[in-house]
């Protein structure tokens, strides 16, 4: 019976293709219902501990999401955002090198500021506007946002991760970032591979190697050491930056230009608006303008963790028992989940909004062009929020009610082995929600209860949880989606499924032997 909700969901979405938040919706009408008739659970409580998700999830995890879109959305409506894409093209005009930068280091960085698709849809574009054909673009867009997303949208997944399994997102987020970095070292050779075959590997691995290894130590050296938060931006730019170094150093033989299928009909060379662009002189201002909102937010991200400026801020950071609700913990001790938190100025979502503040001025945009563009994000998301605040309503009904507990106390029968199938749970999550925040927020409690019978480190398995739910997101029907729609392959999601399943598997098999190592011989890793 606890199985129930996630296996409607499961259905709905992978099976009956139902939108996801109408099978969110559903599901969290059932998980009450169990909650009820099985569990016991008195129906007011039941209401008070949905109700206390689905506010969680809009703060501060859509807090964050919002204003991270709202400072993309507003580079995009000046122009700087072009301006940005332009600078990238002009790098180098090989195709295995710009798939680097642009679908891997880019991506990253698409994906930390906004991520739910961000990432996947721009640069797919992108690559089409170079000259790669429709399907090719799709599949480097897809196998690139990997390594990033358990730090997405400013490392919401984790921020969830830590708040539905009862662990410090901090801990978690330098645990994934003992693990997610490993892969990333790989994840640019297989882009050459996809744009070049062995060729490509013979002729760019010092390139790409340069990018995997340069953002696996930044992305493991801030999520440790800086800010959980900043993971991702700072390893974009870190990686990004490596391969232009290295571009100026040793440039690969270029490789012959890839015709460009656009619009359902054969080109040799990329669209010749885009190609009339590049020839375009940026002055040195519009460039720097450019690239100024990820410098801002990386600033103020870097000050607010500055251990006296972070003390300020949490005089703005409150706890409160959530009205009525009152819970119990199997040993009979007060539940803690109840307790939340209102951190008003050390939230990612708030400084998010004060780096778009910024921006604003620097992009010289106007307050009512900045107040439209608001608008439009809260409209383009709007039922990504009701998504995501049902999906969170789900988790606490789940989690208040015990349902949780007893799917991980079944899983733990696994035992020791169970290291090894953690990473499939949090990969089956995304791979039908779309999101390694919903992953994370079903599965995070189910997680820490299995390996805590398991005799296993509840902080590995739950950091193995959003490490292998990277992986399920390039076969996730949402995220094909996105890509056939952007390159305008519409109806050619399978053609596109059967090009990024087998890397997705390959990845998902890295990260669980990763995730069995840590659990024994590299348990040193484990802190």
């Amino acid at each position: 019976m606890a199985a129930v909700p996630l296996a409607i969901l499961f259905l709905m979405l992978g099976v009956l293709r139902l939108r996801a938040w109408k099978a969110s919706l559903l599901s969290l009408a059932v998980a009450i219902a169990i909650a009820v008739a099985v569990y016991r659970m008195p129906i007011g409580q039941t209401l008070l501990a949905g109700g206390e998700g689905a506010v969680f999830g809009f703060f501060p995890i859509l807090w964050i999401v919002i204003n991270a879109i709202w400072v993309y959305q507003m580079t995009v409506e000046t122009g700087h955002f072009d301006v940005l894409r332009r600078s990238f093209a002009s790098v180098s005009d090989d195709h295995r090198i710009q798939a680097i930068i642009i679908a891997f280091s880019f991506g990253a960085l698409l994906e930390a500021l906004a991520g739910f698709g961000a990432p996947v849809a721009v640069t797919s574009v992108m690559l089409l506007a170079l000259g790669f054909k429709p399907l090719k673009a799709a599949v480097l867009a897809l196998v690139a946002n990997t390594a990033p997303v358990a730090y997405g949208a400013m490392a919401t997944p984790i921020i969830v991760l830590g708040k539905v399994s009862g662990l410090s997102s901090d801990a978690l987020g330098a645990m994934v970032g003992r693990q997610t970095p490993v892969m990333a070292l790989f994840v640019p050779l297989a882009l050459v591979a996809i744009v070049d075959g062995r060729r490509g590997i013979r002729e760019t691995w010092p390139a790409a190697l340069t990018a995997g290894a340069v953002f696996g130590v930044g992305q493991f050296a801030t999520s440790n050491y800086v800010s959980v938060a900043l993971a991702d931006v700072v390893a974009a730019l870190l990686s990004a930056g490596a391969v232009v170094l290295l571009l100026r150093v040793r440039r690969p033989q270029t490789a012959p230009r890839a015709a460009a299928v656009v619009a359902g009909g054969a080109a040799d060379t990329m669209p010749p608006e885009f190609e009339a662009s590049l020839g375009r002189g940026e002055s040195r201002a519009e460039v720097v303008r450019a690239y100024a909102p990820y410098a801002i937010i990386i600033a103020i991200f870097v000050i607010c963790q500055i251990p006296a400026v972070k003390r300020y801020l949490d005089n703005a950071t409150y706890t409160v028992h959530w009205p009525g609700l009152h819970l119990l913990t199997a040993k009979g001790t007060p539940s803690t989940l109840p307790n939340f938190t209102f951190n008003l100025l050390t939230t990612p979502g708030t400084q998010m909004l004060v780096a778009g503040v910024v921006a604003m001025v620097v992009l010289r945009v106007s307050v009512g062009a900045a107040i439209k563009a608001y608008g439009a994000t809260l409209y383009q998301l709007r039922w990504a929020i009701l998504t995501v605040m049902a999906v969170l309503a789900l988790a606490f009904v789940m989690n208040a009610s015990g349902q949780t507990i007893t799917l991980g106390t079944w899983m733990a029968g696994a035992g020791g082995a169970f290291a090894l199938l953690s990473p499939i749970l949090g990969w089956l999550g995304v791979a039908v929600t779309g999101s390694d925040t919903s992953s994370n927020s079903l599965f995070g409690a189910l997680q820490v209860t299995a390996a805590a019978k398991a005799g296993l480190s509840p902080l590995l398995m739950a950091a193995g949880n959003s490490s292998g739910g990277v992986l399920g997101k390039m076969i996730s029907p949402q995220n094909l989606a996105i890509a056939a729609a952007a390159v305008e392959l519409h109806g050619k999601e399978g053609d596109i499924f059967r090009r990024v399943v087998l890397w997705s598997l390959v990845f998902l098999a890295f990260i669980c032997v990763l995730s069995g190592l840590q659990a024994s011989v590299l348990s040193w890793m484990v802190y």
